[in-house]
């Protein structure tokens, strides 16, 4: 997990959706359209790094041969769960950030062109 999705994640981010103002967007970008994009693509960041890491810790638990009769409780695996089962949606991380000019973007069409 990044530093920013870690420090989010310990943050008293609530996981509930808070009304936002639209016009803050739209005055930082110029465009609302492509604020909602660029905090868009920054959740699915946060979304897949979460996702490969909590693979990674769940992979250790995993038993070589699966079956239904051999299902069997491990406290570590449930305490990781329950962990990212806290954490606020990346969505609302995502928004967060860029509430506090914590995303770094740009867009390409919009640069000058370079002249050989």
């Amino acid at each position: 997990m990044s530093n920013a999705v870690k420090k989010l994640a310990t943050s008293q981010l609530s996981n509930v959706a808070d009304p936002k103002d639209v016009l803050v967007i739209k005055k930082t970008i110029g465009n609302t359209y492509e604020g909602i994009t660029i905090i868009a693509k920054r959740a699915n960041q946060i979304s897949s790094s979460l996702k490969e890491e909590l693979h990674g810790k769940l992979e250790e638990f995993g038993a070589s041969n699966d079956s239904l009769e051999e299902v069997h409780e491990n406290r570590e695996q449930i305490e990781i769960s329950r962990f990212y089962e806290k954490l606020p949606h990346p969505t609302l991380m995502a928004t967060e950030e860029f509430y506090d000019d914590k995303i770094y973007h740009r867009n390409p069409a919009k640069e000058a062109p370079k002249s050989l």
